[in-house]
Parts: C-alpha cells; sequence; structure tokens
C-alpha cells in the first residue's frame, strides 16, 4: 500500500458522482436496479440513483475489510442477503466507493451474473490490483483513499463510550 493517500472530500464526492454518472449515461446503459454494495457503496449508489433517475435501489452488506489494510480471507455476504429473483431480467448496476482487491465486487457479480439481463459495476476508485475491472470508473489510483464519511473514527456517548442504539439497555 502506498504511503501517499488520496483525501477524497463530500464536494469532491459530488463532482464525482455526477461525472460517473454521465459517464454510464453517455455510454447507453440504463439500470433497472442499483445494486449498492454497504457500507462505502451505499453513497454511491444513492448519487448514481439519482443521477440516473432510477428509483429501485437494493442494498446489500458484504463483510470484507477488518480494519485499515486488513481482510477476511474473503469476503462474506451478511443477512438479508437479497433475493436474486428481484434482480430477474433487469439490468443491475452494482455500485461502490472502491475497487481495491476486487474480491468483494467479484462475489456481488458472480452473485447476480446468472439470473440478471446484465450486470456492470460502477466506483468511484479503482486500484491497478482489483480482480474486477469496472465497466465506469471516476479515477484509477493505487493511493490509501480517505473518504469523507470514514476517514473520522465514529462518534461517542457520554463519557467517551459509544451511544448504544435505542431501545437497548
Amino acid at each position: 500500500m502506498s504511503e501517499i493517500r488520496e483525501n477524497l472530500s463530500y464536494e469532491t464526492f459530488g463532482v464525482a458522482i455526477r461525472e460517473l454518472a454521465q459517464t454510464i449515461a453517455d455510454d447507453g446503459f440504463e439500470p433497472d436496479v442499483v445494486l449498492s454494495i454497504a457500507r462505502g457503496g451505499v453513497f454511491v449508489a444513492g448519487g448514481l440513483a439519482y443521477a440516473l433517475d432510477c428509483k429501485n435501489i437494493h442494498l446489500v452488506n458484504v463483510e470484507f475489510y477488518t480494519g485499515v489494510g486488513t481482510t477476511l480471507e474473503m469476503p462474506v455476504m451478511l443477512a438479508p442477503v437479497p433475493n436474486v429473483i428481484d434482480f430477474s431480467d433487469k439490468k443491475v448496476l452494482i455500485a461502490d466507493d472502491v475497487a481495491d482487491t476486487g474480491k468483494t465486487l467479484k462475489l456481488v457479480h458472480d452473485f447476480c451474473v446468472d439470473h440478471v439481463a446484465e450486470v456492470r459495476s460502477a466506483v468511484v476508485y479503482e486500484k491497478s490490483q482489483s480482480l474486477v475491472k469496472c465497466e465506469y470508473v471516476w479515477k484509477r489510483t493505487d493511493d490509501w483513499i480517505d473518504f469523507p464519511w470514514s476517514a473520522l473514527p465514529p462518534v461517542s456517548g457520554p463519557k467517551g463510550h459509544r451511544t448504544p442504539p435505542a431501545g437497548t439497555p
């Protein structure tokens, strides 16, 4: 991993999403479904869905990164896993923030490919070592990326403790 960091601001993220959406539109791809890979892909999927006027958004939770530069051996889909019947004969755009190793994108692509009319992937960043070469990429880099939604630590409640979810003792 490079010591240089790519710092993406919310403002630049907005520009990136519009440019990425324009590339997709210029290519003539009109997705029926935008499938977000949570967590970072949620922001990308929402922006692309609005820009491409696609109201059908689904989310898949995939666990792979366990820390900065550390991962599980293989990515794992977490419950609830989407029902592929919801994607039958649809054009699906998989959205994520970065194609780093590409393992997460490959898992989700393989999950969809036999059930959909067409599947393509869009990311803000793609790294050279990615197993998956996405159809739509805003920028290619091999630097570590500081995304605006994950650059700061989680917020804390009183006395530095994380705030428990509502309804928990």
